[in-house]
Parts: C-alpha cells; structure tokens; sequence
C-alpha cells in the first residue's frame, strides 16, 4: 500500500485497514476460486460431469455473485457495511457444507443429484463474495476519491493474490506422477482443498471487527435513491454496462478454464497451474503501478492497450505448441487483462458520481452475471463441440465409446461432449477404477454409478491403447479452439475503447466528474 499519510488522498483515517480488509475479502475470493479451477478433474471423474456442466456449475460460482453485487448496491449504506459483511460469512460457511456433502447426494441420487448440490453450493459461495464486492467496491472509491483508479486497482490485487495463493495449494495437493504416467502420490480430497478458502475469509472479519464505515459522496450530498437510479439510465453508462458484460466474459470466463487448457498444451496439469499461479502474480504486482500509468495516459487508453493485449495473448495461446510458447503467450495476456476490471470500476465511479455505490455495482455485477452466465458456459461448451467433432472425424468409434449421454445446449446450439468420468478412466488405464471396485468390495457395498462405469471399461479397456492418443487430441484441440474464439471478444473490447477514446477527445479529454456535474 501507499507510504503516505491517510490525510493526504483519503477521507477517513482507518482508510487504510479498511482497504486491507476489503483486499483480504477479495483475495478469499480468489482462492476459493483458484482452487475450484483446480479440483474441476477430481469432478470430472468422480461424477461423470461432460466440461458443460462443470462450465455451467463453475458459472453458477459467478451468477449469484452478480445478481448479490447489484442487489446488494441498492441496500448496503442503508442496511450498513458491517452487518453485509456478517451475511457473507454465513454465507459461505452454508456453501462449505454442501460442498462436503456432495457425495452423499451422488451415492444417492446420482450425476444429476452431484450436479445440483455443487451448483448450489457454488451459487450460495457467489452470494457470500457477491456481497463483499458490493461493500469494498463503493467502500474504495469512497476512502480515496481523488485517486480511484489507483486504489481500486490496489484493491483487486486481492484477486490475482488469492489465485497465486489458491493454485499453489491446488499444485502441491494435486496428484503427482512419474514420467511413465504412474501415480507416486494421490491428491488431497477435493473436500479439503474447498474448505481452504474459509481462512482469509476468517481473516477479514477479524480486521473489520469494530470498524466505522463512511458514507459515500452521494450520500453525504443528500443524493436520493430515485436520484441515484435516474443518474445510471445515461447513454453512456449502458454502452460501459455493454463493454464490461465483455470484460467479465473474457476474464473471469476464462480463468475458469486457463489451467486446464494450457495444462494439456504442456502435458501437464501440474505446469497449467504453476503458469496459472505466475500470471497471476504477475497482475499482482502490475495492479500496483495502474496510478502511475494513468498519469501518463487516460484510463480509457490503459484500457484499450489492455484489450489489445488480451486478443493476441488468447491468440497465442490457441495457437502454442510448446511450454516456452505457452508462458510467452500467457503473459501478454495477463498484462493485457490485468487492468481492466478495476479500471472499468473506476471510470464509472468517475463518471456518475451522483449514482454512489449503485453505478459501481451495477457495472461488478453485470461483469460478474456475464461470466457466470456466458463466459464459462460457453467457453465449456465451445470445448465439447469442437473436441467431438474432433474425435469423431479421427474415430466414429472412440466416440461412440466416450461420448456422454446427455445433449448439451448453449445459446439455441446443441452438442454431445466426451463424459468425463470415462476419458478420467482412460487417462490412468483404470487404475482408480480398480482401486475403488476393489476397496468396495471388500466393504461389501455396491455403487449403482461404480458398477456402471465398471461395465463400460471392461468393454473399453480392449481399444484404450489406441482411444487414448485421439481423446486426448481431440481434448486439446478442444481446448485451443476454444480459447482463439474468445480472443474475439478483447478485439470488440479494443473497439470499443477506441471509440471511447475518440469521445472523450472531442468533448475535450477524459476527466473526473464532480458530484454536482454528475447531473443527466
């Protein structure tokens, strides 16, 4: 954080803590969110899940998190930050335990049980941060009106923070194997991976404890919440609702889905997280010089370098072949998304100033909505469908053998994905699959889903030599084809910060509103 004194750039003088504490928030956030990108094949496999339906329950992590950040807006002066903060608390202790219970709804009512109960758990979890965001948001801009962009970036260092904190955990309790693919250790429970993010949260309650919280410039200008809604309904405040739909679909939608990606362009699921742990330290350190930079050139320039950026970052990526080619691409990408979502925040905190925390909220929650409801999903199944027609255009037959049972569906589009419990099977040759049938029949328990996946092996295992190099070509080709169709979205995003640009420029320069030119 900054070295100087609160008084100078901040209204409050325990501005500090309370930025440290809502940094904390976020960095819970990230965790939590790492760390489920990092359990998504424990899922797979356990489950049986196709990578649609870990995309729409990785969603699901996203959905409730934009629906609580714009609700939340609208209430979180009146109802008090304090008292927000203890319902995200309960809020994600209420997820921790579905999450752990999502094994005893599988044993019994199956997939499609398993699959709800995740959802919910994710969904609830997303109310938790979704109410975070709404307070520490708001609560920034407030604390340091004079330098919010600067702040704000500072603030959501909190996230790439808890993704290097959450993907290092993941790495070291992951699987680990030797060169020949066999298992020298097996990986923690994913139960105990998803309960970690439970500590910062414990962590930020402590640093809030007692705290005062002030009240935003709108409030103090006795602006009223009618007043603050008609300030949002601006023609430019709905084409930055429009941009950051696309922001959130290109960050956070892909965040889901980089370390499994990049770890099958390497081979490894072990480098995909330790590349996706280097990325984000990378945003972290860089959120910390946004002020400097802005000082040079405009926030809409920083964003529009930003989103050129990111296009040829996803570019490279869908086209690398090697670890070297992967770590080049994924670094221009993460400089290139690094400022975006914080720098939106502030541009529209600067903007419409008389909107207070809704105009904030507004834009983290629609970014937030658009990721849970879009991105992953759609990045999941743009997986699925090209990596089937892959596959079958390699071997109808390995199709046939791993094909899921279910249709999945995205936006009036329709495909059927690679189950992932039997490419799961496929990628260790049964070992875990032996391993359980014969643990549970010493127990002398059944499992309805054990003994299906088990009669489906035994008619599979004959062909896995050669099914196993075409899955996984297919898995990878997937994965690529996936992520160079996203890459479109930082390119409409570059347009529309040049078009921004142009704007600005022609009503004389980029600048911050005072709150009684906040008038529309």
């Amino acid at each position: 954080m900054s070295n100087e004194k609160p008084g100078a750039e901040a209204i409050a003088p325990n501005a500090k803590r309370l930025l440290a504490a809502g940094f904390t928030a976020i960095l819970a956030t990230g965790v939590g969110f790492a760390i489920r990108g990092g359990v998504l094949g424990q899922w797979a496999h356990q489950f049986g899940f196709t990578m649609s339906e870990l995309g729409t329950i990785t969603g699901g992590g996203l959905t409730g998190f934009g629906l609580v950040i714009i609700l939340s807006s609208f209430i979180a002066e009146k109802v008090g930050y304090g008292k927000l903060m203890v319902l995200a608390v309960l809020m994600h202790l209420i997820s921790a335990v579905l999450t752990l219970a999502t094994p005893a709804f599988f044993a019994s009512g199956g997939k499609d049980a398993a699959y709800w109960c995740l959802f919910s758990a994710m969904f609830i979890f997303s109310i938790g941060n979704g109410v975070c965001e709404a307070v520490v948001n708001p609560l920034t801009a407030t604390l340091f009106p004079k330098k919010q962009t600067h702040y704000l970036n500072i603030l959501h260092a909190g996230w790439p923070a808890g993704l290097v904190i959450g993907s290092v955990l993941s790495a070291l309790m992951a699987a680990r194997t030797d060169d020949a693919g066999n298992t020298i250790s097996e990986a923690i429970d994913w139960k105990i991976q998803m309960s970690l993010f439970l500590l910062p949260v414990i962590a930020y309650g402590v640093m809030l404890w007692g705290q005062k919280f002030p009240k935003s410039e709108a409030a103090h200008a006795g602006v009223t919440l009618k007043q603050m809604l008609f300030s949002v309904f601006a023609p430019l405040m709905l084409v930055l609702i429009v941009i950051h739909a696309m922001v959130g679909y290109v960050e956070l939608g892909t965040d889901s889905w980089i370390s499994k990606i990049t770890g099958a362009i390497m081979f490894s699921p072990m480098k995909g997280l330790m590349l996706f742990s280097y990325t984000s330290l990378l945003m972290f350190v860089l959120r910390f010089f946004a002020g400097p930079i802005v000082h040079r050139i405009s926030p809409i320039g920083l964003l529009l370098g930003g989103a050129a950026l990111g296009c040829i970052g996803l570019q490279l990526l869908g086209n690398a072949t090697s670890v070297a080619m992967c770590v080049v691409a994924a670094t221009v990408y993460a400089c290139g998304k690094t400022f975006l979502w914080p720098t939106m925040l502030a541009v529209t905190s600067e903007r419409f100033p008389r909107a207070g925390a809704i105009a904030i909220g507004l834009i983290g929650g629609v970014g937030m909505l658009s990721a849970g409801l879009i991105g992953g999903p759609a990045i999941g199944f743009q997986q699925d469908s090209n990596a089937s027609q892959h596959l079958q255009a390699a071997s109808a037959s390995t199709y046939e053998r791993y094909r899921a049972e279910n249709e999945n569906t995205f936006a009036g589009f329709k495909t059927i994905g690679l189950d992932g419990a039997k490419v799961g099977v496929l990628d260790d040759n049964g070992k875990e699959l032996d391993r359980v049938s014969a643990l549970l029949k010493e127990q002398h328990k059944t499992d309805k889903n054990q003994d299906k996946l088990d009669a489906w092996w035994a008619t599979a295992k004959p062909f896995a030599k050669a099914d196993k190099p075409l899955v996984d070509d297919a898995g990878l080709h997937g994965g690529k084809t996936a992520l160079k169709l996203t890459s479109i979205v930082p390119a409409i995003l570059a347009l529309c910060f040049l078009t921004l640009l142009i704007y600005f420029k022609s009503i004389g320069g980029y600048r911050a509103l005072r709150i009684d030119e906040g008038k529309h």
